[in-house]
């Protein structure tokens, strides 16, 4: 469908009628052919902000998927890498990919949920690119739980989300249209795929992040041209 070696019509049919778990497990081989791997602009423009602006010595990817946020992560030298996915299949495929890099760093990859992490006040900084669709609404708060658990004071959440688009907009129309598809869907099927768009979104996760004890800054410079609507966030643990 997106390309040649990319999954085709029928595999992202089985993929969507899977759970999510063996879903991505499913799809994990012919990911990176996909528009759904975080693109490499969007990781290039936000990289200098990242590491210019605080420690990053050991830092956590958070649905990491096949390694897009990873190897951005090696390129700004950080010594100490996690990554953490439900999806084995995915991890697996992480693995080969920064493998590749030449790098000489510590990468360990962690199969778990974002909403139960092993972490303890133990990173420097956390990620998370192109995963908040798969965290319901009314688990956002137990999901920014636990990436404060998981950093140090001082420790930063570093991501890129947007605000609601307007209500006439091809995305807003899309984005809704894919969302009460999946809704359907998941009350036809079980096990129930978890994936919708326009969730995590400013300004609702700025006040989240901050009753959780961050305090956020907001870029909205960084993203030009079509992706002027990005708004690049650092949320820093304060308590």
């Amino acid at each position: 469908m997106f390309h040649p070696n990319g999954p085709t019509f029928f595999e992202l049919a089985r993929q969507a009628l899977s759970s999510t778990e063996h879903g991505y497990n499913l799809l994990a081989p012919k990911f990176d052919y996909t528009p759904f791997r975080t693109h490499p602009f969007i990781l290039e423009t936000i990289r200098e902000a990242i590491r210019d602006s605080g420690e990053t010595d050991r830092a956590l990817d958070i649905c990491c998927g096949t390694g897009a946020g990873i190897e951005m992560l090696l390129s700004i030298g950080c010594e100490n890498i996690t990554g953490i996915d439900m999806s084995q299949g995915m991890l697996d495929v992480a693995a080969r990919n920064t493998a590749e890099l030449d790098y000489e760093r510590e990468v360990t990859f962690v199969r778990g949920e974002a909403l139960a992490m092993p972490f303890d006040d133990e990173f420097d900084l956390a990620v998370c690119f192109g995963a908040f669709g798969h965290i319901l609404p009314k688990d956002e708060r137990t999901f920014v739980k636990q990436i404060n658990k998981a950093l140090k004071i001082g420790g930063r959440f570093c991501f890129v989300t947007t605000e609601m688009p307007s209500m006439i907009s091809l995305q807003y129309l899309f984005s809704r249209s894919f969302n009460a598809a999946m809704h359907i869907r998941n009350l036809l099927f079980r096990p129930s795929f978890v994936m919708f768009y326009l969730t995590f979104l400013l300004p609702a996760t700025k006040s989240l992040l901050e009753e959780e004890g961050f305090e956020v800054e907001v870029d909205e410079s960084l993203f030009t041209g079509r992706l002027k609507i990005l708004k690049f966030v650092q949320a820093t643990k304060v308590r």
